[in-house]
């Protein structure tokens, strides 16, 4: 993906002496957090979004404690160091958890720009169940070969639980965190994002198949395979159907169509 293609909307002037390259992903991130509340993937505030900025420094953004999803602007956003520092914003709003395991791929990973974590009825289901995400409709089979799972360790609290986290992302885009939530990646914000929402609808579908109370159909295992090659072509880098690339611009002019432009404040 290219910068005029991560980058098509249109935002505000950056405030003075901010790099525009960082003011276009704060924009982008404080989007991704208002779709997030307005496709119902929200906690609250429990969950966290982050980006990490381009230069040496290796700072990232993460949203504040206390701000709702829909409330997320491009200057409420926290300015953290790798070191869990935060260097623009009020300390006291930063979520440790949320440190840890975004830190942790941000660390680990050079092409990751976007990391989401987030608690939803559906992937909480899913990530309860022992054979987790199943090949049991289109959508959840062409994922599979992005998806990874993380044991669950208790509220990631712990710095040693982030070479784990690392190990169990591996190259892929999406991880299920067992009894817990699921973990998003992307080289953009709007990648990091759609990969999210294709895992909650086959979460949804998962779920709601198994409460019609029929036995569901199950796939071959060469259907299964053929289907995950399929879906490597589409979904990686040059497919057709690439993450990100082609919902972005939309889900933008959708948010600015329900909500209108404050998350670029």
């Amino acid at each position: 993906m290219n910068d005029e293609t991560l980058h098509t909307h249109t935002t505000a002037p950056p405030p003075e002496g901010m790099d525009p390259q960082e003011w276009r992903l704060r924009c982008d991130l404080a989007a991704c957090f208002q779709l997030t509340d307005l496709y119902g993937m929200s906690d609250m505030a429990s969950t966290h979004i982050s980006v990490i900025l381009p230069g040496p420094h290796h700072h990232f953004l993460v949203n504040p404690l206390g701000v709702l999803f829909d409330e997320m602007t491009a200057t409420s956003l926290l300015k953290v160091d790798m070191h869990g520092k935060v260097i623009e914003g009020d300390p006291s709003l930063l979520n440790p958890a949320g440190f840890i395991i975004h830190s942790a791929v941000h660390m680990s990973k050079s092409d990751v720009v976007c990391v989401m974590h987030s608690h939803t009825r559906a992937n909480n289901a899913v990530a309860m169940q022992a054979l987790g995400l199943r090949p049991l409709s289109q959508k959840a089979a062409v994922m599979l070969d992005f998806l990874g799972y993380h044991d669950y360790e208790g509220a990631a609290l712990d710095e040693d639980e982030r070479s784990r986290l690392v190990r169990d992302l591996g190259d892929g885009r999406v991880l299920i965190l067992r009894n817990h939530g699921a973990l998003t990646v992307g080289r953009s914000v709007g990648e990091a994002f759609c990969w999210m929402h294709r895992l909650e609808t086959a979460c949804k579908y998962q779920i709601d198949g198994q409460a019609g109370g029929v036995e569901l159909r199950e796939l071959s295992q060469a259907t299964i395979a053929h289907t995950r090659a399929q879906g490597r072509k589409m979904l990686g880098s040059g497919g057709f159907l690439e993450v990100g690339r082609v919902e972005w611009p939309g889900l933008i002019r959708k948010l600015e169509r329900e909500r209108g432009t404050s998350y670029r404040s």
